[in-house]
């Protein structure tokens, strides 16, 4: 039998090929501009005739897309689609640089710029560039104060919705964000990411001057204060400065007597959370930091620290008016008193 003859049909602009007539009347839309579907809601216009369906979803409320899993809804089907991998672990899209997996295209897509330094988005104000389009969006926003997203609960604004999401995790307690070693869970995927790199013993971001490590970003900022002298943080009560903001804010609650981390086992509060963690050890017993040297165990990493001194003998406190040197800053402090004719505390 003679093989049946099938009509192919070119675009004339860029010669691409189609086998019905109506993709290629679509995708002419591309070339001419053309938007002939408008929402009779909010008049936006749409070059498909789907395109403007899922749009009208936005002012319904529609999301006819339900996962059989968790019975989350969707108003688009790729959405309910991406959201299954959620449940499934499946990240079908790997970077061929550093093998990184991802669940969506899109976020491969942006990854890849880590790589390249690509930086696409441009702010038109300041000239500013970005990797992606959401954080050129919320950056556009310092230029015009405009923070549109409210918490019905607290009031606060944002400038940007994904940060409204994550604050009212503050006022639900959520934590939807669960680690698969240890089960520990979060609010936010990032503090997923840094938790997980304590079972991995990743430490990414390197210090350029002394080669030392760490697991984010934030406390490399902070530590190259360290060589530079840099203080850009101070108290604008005692006009003591800071190397890190968050020394400033807990430096504070000295001066207000503020202490809103409380022990949920015996009711002490504390102005630190560190110290907290640090205190719940002693009803627990727990001591996670051990020492490689004689097989030690203290509940504080301060203390492991300062333990191994012992063992190396360094004495890295000086004292700047007769040079003696101590193993404990402390000691130091206790030391500093002969000079200042001070009674010790």
């Amino acid at each position: 039998m003679p093989k049946e003859l099938v009509n192919v049909y070119h675009c004339d602009v860029c010669k691409k090929s189609f086998s019905q007539k109506g993709n290629l009347t679509t995708h002419k839309r591309i070339h001419t501009g053309e938007k002939p579907f408008c929402c009779d809601v909010c008049s936006k216009s749409f070059s498909q005739n789907q395109h403007l369906v899922n749009h009208k979803r936005i002012h319904t409320g529609e999301k006819p897309f339900h996962c059989e899993i968790c019975n989350k809804s969707f108003s688009r089907s790729h959405f309910l689609t991406t959201h299954k991998r959620v449940h499934t672990g499946e990240k079908p899209y790997q970077c061929d640089v550093c093998s990184k997996s991802f669940s969506q295209s899109g976020d491969l897509i942006t990854h890849i710029r880590i790589h390249t330094g690509e930086k696409p988005y441009h702010c038109d104000i300041c000239g500013k560039s970005f990797s992606r389009t959401y954080s050129l969006n919320i950056h556009k926003y310092i230029h015009t104060g405009d923070k549109q997203y409210h918490c019905d609960i607290c009031g606060k604004s944002f400038y940007g919705n994904q940060h409204l999401i994550s604050h009212k995790r503050v006022h639900t307690g959520e934590k939807p964000f669960h680690c698969d070693v240890c089960n520990k869970s979060f609010s936010r995927n990032y503090e997923l990411t840094t938790h997980k790199r304590i079972h991995s013993g990743k430490k990414p971001y390197v210090c350029d001057t002394c080669g030392k490590s760490f697991t984010r970003n934030y406390d490399l900022t902070s530590h190259r204060n360290i060589h530079t002298g840099e203080k850009p943080y101070y108290c604008d009560i005692c006009g003591k400065l800071f190397s890190r903001n968050i020394e400033v804010i807990s430096h504070k609650r000295i001066h207000t007597g503020e202490k809103p981390y409380q022990c949920d086992i015996c009711g002490e509060s504390f102005s630190q959370r560190n110290t907290l963690t640090g205190h719940k050890r002693i009803h627990t017993g727990e001591k996670p930091y051990h020492c490689d040297i004689c097989g030690k165990s203290f509940s504080i990493g301060k203390t492991l620290t300062r333990h191994k001194l012992i063992h190396t003998g360094e004495k890295p406190y000086h004292c700047l008016t007769c040079g003696k040197l101590f193993s404990r800053n402390d000691n130091l402090t206790t030391h500093k008193c002969i000079h200042t004719g001070e009674k010790p505390i």
